[in-house]
């Protein structure tokens, strides 16, 4: 069984340090207090799922990864036009193919 709270919190923490953001700007995006986003972080306590949708916009991310569901991060290409999106995965395997 999957620890949702651990789970949940760590992603959330690292997706908001990888996007340079302090826990007081993503609780104002989020509207709600910086001690909300923290306890988020800290695992005491899950967002609701107006919250969780929130967040998984914020940072392009599924809900599913967010809670641990799904251990890989996707890319969303929603609003690309085809050739965008033919580039990007081009992009994708030429860094795949240099590891």
């Amino acid at each position: 069984m999957v620890d949702v709270m651990f789970d949940f919190g760590s992603r959330l923490s690292e997706l908001r340090k990888q996007n340079h953001m302090t826990q007081q700007t993503l609780s104002e995006r989020l509207s709600v207090t910086k001690a909300t986003v923290s306890s988020y972080e800290t695992g005491t306590r899950l967002p609701s799922y107006d919250v969780l949708i929130k967040i998984s916009y914020i940072f392009h991310v599924s809900t599913d990864y967010l809670l641990g569901v799904a251990d890989k991060n996707q890319l969303s290409v929603d609003g690309l036009t085809p050739r965008q999106i033919e580039i990007i995965t081009s992009l994708i395997s030429e860094f795949k193919n240099e590891e």
